[in-house]
């Protein structure tokens, strides 16, 4: 859990800076107009305190920029302020899918372990009914394939039927630990393409509304908002399509565990049934 929670605190951080730097960017590139006319006032002989602060305000704004530019690329700063207002839910959608996915990358790593080395180290020792052996190299196994033949392990005392029991109860609670994260990673794939979607509305309106205002179709008038709207739908996929990649992956890595969860608690009550 601290593991995540330290992830998540990066990766915000790292997200929180470059929202600040692309909105400083987008700032100076959308009032350029306003920034010339503080200027050209501040010329005056009785507002020389005022003549600084316009340039230094420029200054750092086109500093900030290029420091956007060099760190996150000038396409990449150029493609999110043309998008529009839309690009912001799809970046956030974004942070948040990069930050359950190293999680789990993190956790399904540490889940998995060599099933076969395992079980080869413990039958011997279930053979001769060292169970207390066993239950301390379970301890310090990781992944749920030892903690539910640790849980099996407990019972044994009780009988075959209970070590089942016992198993099976601690294969559902393993289940829902492997399960987690799943809907994060489904409310990105399901919301970024519909953002992007969204764009494209607001892209093709504004194309509209700039038709209806001229009276006449020029490429010139449209061109705005028909690349908002093609930009937001392509970022919106952007977003969706690696995040249905990683849920894909890890499904099947979860597959890969349950079938080994299966296998290891299916020969320890196998040897348990033979040693009774």
């Amino acid at each position: 859990m601290r593991k995540r929670f330290l992830t998540i605190l990066m990766i915000m951080a790292l997200a929180n800076f470059f929202i600040a730097t692309v909105a400083y960017a987008q700032d100076e590139v959308t009032e350029p107009a306003q920034a010339a006319e503080q200027v050209a006032a501040s010329a005056t002989d009785d507002s020389a305190m005022v003549t600084e602060e316009p340039f230094a305000e420029t200054e750092t704004v086109s500093g900030i920029e290029m420091f956007a530019r060099k760190l996150f690329g000038s396409g990449l700063v150029d493609l999110f302020i043309q998008g529009g207002f839309t690009m912001w839910p799809i970046l956030l959608l974004l942070i948040w899918g990069i930050a359950t996915v190293i999680w789990k990358l993190v956790s399904l790593n540490y889940a998995k372990i060599n099933v076969v080395d395992f079980l080869n180290t413990i039958e011997p020792l279930l053979k001769e009914k060292k169970y207390d052996e066993v239950i301390k190299i379970c301890e310090n196994t990781r992944g749920p394939v030892s903690s539910i033949i640790h849980a099996g392990l407990l019972r044994v005392d009780k009988g075959l039927p209970a070590v089942e029991k016992a198993i099976e109860n601690a294969g559902v609670i393993e289940m829902a630990f492997l399960e987690k994260g799943f809907i994060p990673l489904s409310t990105v794939i399901t919301l970024a393409p519909m953002f992007g979607f969204f764009g494209t509305m607001v892209g093709m309106i504004k194309a509209f509304t700039d038709i209806a205002a001229a009276g006449e179709v020029e490429p010139t008038i449209v061109a705005t908002g028909i690349s908002i709207a093609l930009v937001t739908t392509a970022a919106g996929l952007a977003v969706a399509i690696p995040m249905q990649f990683f849920n894909n992956l890890f499904l099947g890595s979860i597959d890969t565990l349950v079938m080994d969860m299966q296998r290891g608690s299916e020969r320890v009550i196998e040897i348990l049934g033979e040693t009774k």
